[in-house]
């Protein structure tokens, strides 16, 4: 469930969010939870702010900054920022809350109407007398801890649309005589984060095909180029990685990204925020948002630095967000080139795995104060992001897809080796069994070990429902198993020794997945698919291997299959598009199994009109493409191609045929 506790702090002020320096003369509206309002002072000047954190450059005009100095000035910074933030009473009491859990981590979105603020680096607070940690760095102690993000202020909430399948475009430039950008550490980062949901191939060609599914690379990027990649393909994630550069507009001096000219990739081009929020929000001809990404990194200097505030506009990061991207890493000081590679790894390996983009922050913080000794690059790191209420249920969907993903990406390859994927090709025909038999030991290992850690989450222990369906998944994970192993029993050519350890394995794995099926529907006994999966179980050839096994389980278990129809019926009639379907096949399913089931009431012409009514809608309903009606398929295929009755052949082709399914090729994928 939510481990995550939200604390928001709005600091306003009367007039236009630009045209206003720093002044501690200046009050600011502290808003927090539910106390009233506080009155507070910034305690910089505008000028002197601006030489503090040129000192925090590490260089000025060539002269390198002694690190005794930026030190110093870090703390400083970071105590008079803490100083403010314990003026706010409210804002303690929210950090401090009893009710809180220790071990949950606390989101501080600090919401900013004044340019100025932004460029006050939040960022290096040092906790105030009272605070968690006191005396030490806010966002790195670990007492409880605490991430801060930044956001616009914005009179309706900004759409996010967390759960998509990601696709990653990495954009990288160093136009001229400026040193190299580390594109390829950069580009091994992002790699090796993509790594578990690239399919596994045996030559470079085919793995790279499917690398480019994931991961496009612009090298000598130019923003006509971002543009038009932007609008081929709704990436859901971007990553710049450019050297920062100044630009003057209108006589104030902002901070831009340096890419390469669209007209002659030896030149520069500096961006500012505006023009890159304009191609990243790729728009059709009537002018609608086409897609947008939903995190923006950007490894550049000063990405996050709001040097003037003299006209409308922020930093790169500030415009990005204002334009309606929901989440911005971007860094408020040169980042060191070690930094921003070890940035690009823990962002994207925690993002693609499912994990909370705060929870990646934090651990983002904590890595580089680790891992960039004598420096602040810690600091640096600042984020604009939008939360909406149902943020951390997206999150949830989006992981629980990610280990799906990864777990498919494995079964992928187990079909290869033993050929049951879709065209029939069969990787292991290059291969020695030995290795063969190895690799899918090994593979099999770690899908065990993986769903066994996730149905062990403490979520399951909360929620019976989520427990069901991740063990539902691990039984049909095993099930996939044993089909595995009797594939390449039947097919060895070696010694029989070799051959009945292979079925033995699998029976082991239709043992475990039927028993896991019960379990499921143990949990959830008015699911009518977990029992129609526990019947189908039982009724294989494998675990009902003799006629009396196969005679008994009318008599065993026909009463739960007139259960699994009777309630199938009643949720097809309040159900609609996509339950509908799971609902009709399963009734469909539960139609061929009555041929086992049935006993003496089991009509087979019933049935067969039956399976034909229910595929047909469902195939109307969705579509050949839909994925349930291709499960259905493929479930209906192993009736045919590994679970092989002469009771119910004919009714699995029927299925098929009502299903648009003509294919003879062997499938077993789930």
């Amino acid at each position: 469930m939510n481990d995550i506790r939200n604390v928001k702090l709005e600091l306003l002020r009367p007039g236009p969010a630009h045209n206003q320096l720093l002044s501690p003369l200046t009050p600011y509206l502290a808003l927090c939870g539910a106390d009233g309002p506080a009155t507070v002072h910034m305690p910089f000047e505008q000028r002197q702010l601006l030489s503090r954190l040129e000192r925090l450059r590490y260089e000025i005009y060539g002269t390198t900054v002694p690190t005794a100095q930026r030190e110093a000035e870090v703390r400083e910074m970071g105590e008079a920022i803490g100083r403010v933030l314990g003026q706010v009473p409210s804002l303690l009491s929210e950090l401090s809350d009893p009710r809180g859990d220790g071990r949950k981590l606390v989101h501080l979105r600090l919401s900013l109407s004044a340019f100025e603020l932004g460029m006050v680096p939040f960022e290096t607070a040092i906790a105030p007398d009272g605070f968690p940690g006191s005396g030490s760095p806010l966002f790195l102690q670990s007492r409880t801890p605490i991430v801060m993000t930044r956001e616009v202020r914005r009179g309706r909430p900004l759409p996010v649309e967390w759960n998509r399948p990601p696709r990653i475009l990495f954009a990288f430039a160093s136009p001229g005589d400026i040193p190299e950008v580390p594109a390829q550490d950069h580009l091994e980062a992002l790699r090796r984060a993509i790594e578990p949901w690239v399919k596994i191939k045996d030559t470079n060609k085919e793995r790279i095909a499917e690398v480019k599914k994931i991961l496009t690379v612009l090298p000598d990027a130019s923003l006509e180029e971002i543009r038009e990649a932007c609008c081929a393909t709704p990436y859901t994630h971007v990553h710049i990685l450019a050297h920062g550069a100044p630009l003057f507009e209108a006589g104030d001096r902002r901070y831009g990204i340096l890419l390469c000219s669209d007209a002659d990739p030896a030149q520069g081009d500096v961006v500012d925020g505006e023009r890159l929020a304009i191609v990243l929000t790729a728009r059709d001809a009537s002018g609608n948002t086409k897609s947008r990404p939903s995190m923006v990194t950007l490894a550049t200097c000063d990405s996050g630095n709001i040097n003037s505030v003299l006209t409308p506009g922020g930093s790169i990061a500030h415009e990005l967000h204002a334009a309606g991207i929901p989440w911005v890493v971007a860094s408020q000081f040169p980042l060191w080139m070690r930094a921003s590679s070890i940035a690009a790894e823990v962002i994207y390996s925690g993002l693609l795995s499912g994990a909370d983009p705060r929870w990646v922050l934090y651990d983002l913080r904590q890595r580089l104060r680790t891992d960039s000794p004598g420096t602040h690059d810690w600091a640096s790191i600042v984020c604009y992001a939008a939360v909406p209420w149902n943020f951390e249920q997206q999150v949830e969907a989006f992981r629980d897809e990610r280990v799906r993903k990864r777990l498919n990406v494995k079964f992928d390859r187990i079909d290869e080796l033993v050929g049951a994927n879709t065209d029939g090709r069969k990787s292991s025909a290059m291969r020695k069994p030995d290795q063969r038999d190895e690799e899918l030991k090994a593979l099999c290992a770690s899908i065990r070990a993986e769903l066994e850690a996730w149905c062990a989450e403490p979520i399951t222990e909360k929620s019976p429902k989520k427990k069901a369906e991740r063990l539902g998944m691990a039984a049909a994970s095993e099930k996939r198993i044993g089909i595995a192993y009797f594939l390449i029993a039947e097919t060895d050519t070696g010694a029989d020794e070799a051959a009945r350890e292979k079925r033995t394995e699998g029976l082991k794995a239709y043992e475990s997945a039927r028993d896991l099926y019960r379990e499921v529907l143990e949990i959830e006994p008015s699911n009518p698919w977990s029992i129609a999966q526990y019947l189908s179980m039982l009724a294989t050839p494998i675990l009902a291997d003799s006629p009396e096994a196969w005679h008994s389980l009318a008599k065993d278990y026909g009463l739960w299959w007139d259960a699994a129809r009777q309630i199938s019926e009643w949720q097809l009639c309040k159900t609609t598009g996509e339950q509908r379907a799971y609902v009709l096949a399963t009734l469909a399913e539960l139609s061929l199994l009555g041929v086992a089931y049935g006993g003496q009431r089991f009509r087979p012409t019933q049935a067969e009109k039956d399976i034909r009514k229910y595929c047909e809608e469902m195939l109307h309903l969705l579509g050949a493409d839909a994925f349930p009606v291709l499960s259905t398929q493929r479930q209906f295929r192993r009736y045919l191609e590994y679970w092989a009755r002469d009771h119910w052949n004919d009714l699995a082709k029927v299925a098929l045929a009502a299903l648009g399914d003509n294919s003879k090729s062997p499938s077993a994928r789930n």
